[in-house]
């Protein structure tokens, strides 16, 4: 059954069905009315405040935060930071009070400054990138060799379950999603609809996706803000 509810300002809208996040892969989008995921190369201008307010919450419940380097570059990402109620929520659910880690699918290993805070991002690369490139030789990062030459999302994903990072909210950008997409890899999907149009804003590499089929999701829940903004969680269909 889906729930379907008005978000006012007064009412935080990751108070809606968004704790606990599922064991596996949440991925979180914004996508303007006519499809754009971003302008001029960033999500920043479709978003609003109940967004940045979720994107932080949705942080907040993970165990490590999976970006694209396209995505952490063009968005100046920087160390997850928490509130402390969203310390006390993680504690409440079990989880390490301390921010997620924020894991980069790289080849190049060029990451923004931002990125370097007390505690450095995880890379995942190639073993070919690992080997041959000098950037990801002389970074601070962790290392996860994922693949010879390309990076190979569901090892990544593996690994970092390995290393008790169940809970993965990937924050896109689109290439990464269509290959976790691809791969059957994604569990929830939260979708935030802004009420803009962006025209064409082509992202990522365009490579047609390999599924036999659209794969099936069950709406969860669906909340509207007062400034028109559309919230969707969608899971696996059962």
């Amino acid at each position: 059954m889906t729930e379907v509810g008005r978000v006012d300002a007064g009412s935080a809208v990751e108070d809606h069905g968004y704790r606990p996040a599922p064991d596996g892969v949440r991925a979180n989008m914004i996508f303007s009315a006519d499809g754009a995921a971003a302008f001029q190369d960033r999500a920043g201008p479709l978003s609003c405040p109940a967004d940045q307010r979720l994107l932080v919450a949705l942080r907040a419940y993970a165990d490590v935060v999976l970006v694209g380097a396209g995505t952490a570059r063009a968005e100046r990402y920087g160390p997850v930071r928490l509130s402390p109620a969203h310390r006390e929520q993680r504690i409440a659910l079990g989880l390490s009070e301390q921010p997620p880690p924020i894991a980069v699918v790289s080849q190049s290993g060029k990451l923004p400054d931002t990125m370097f805070g007390s505690a450095p991002p995880l890379l995942i690369t190639s073993a070919r990138s690992a080997r041959d490139n000098p950037e990801v030789q002389a970074t601070p990062c962790q290392v996860l060799t994922c693949g010879e030459d390309a990076v190979d999302i569901p090892d990544a994903l593996a690994q970092l379950r390995d290393r008790g990072l169940r809970r993965v909210l990937c924050e896109g950008g689109p290439t990464l999603l269509d290959e976790l997409v691809g791969a059957d890899l994604v569990d929830e999907l939260c979708v935030t609809l802004a009420p803009k149009l962006a025209g064409s804003q082509p992202l990522g590499r365009g490579t047609p996706s390999t599924l036999p089929a659209p794969a099936g999701l069950t709406l969860r829940h669906l909340l509207i803000s007062e400034d028109d903004y559309l919230f969707l969680r969608y899971g696996r269909r059962l």
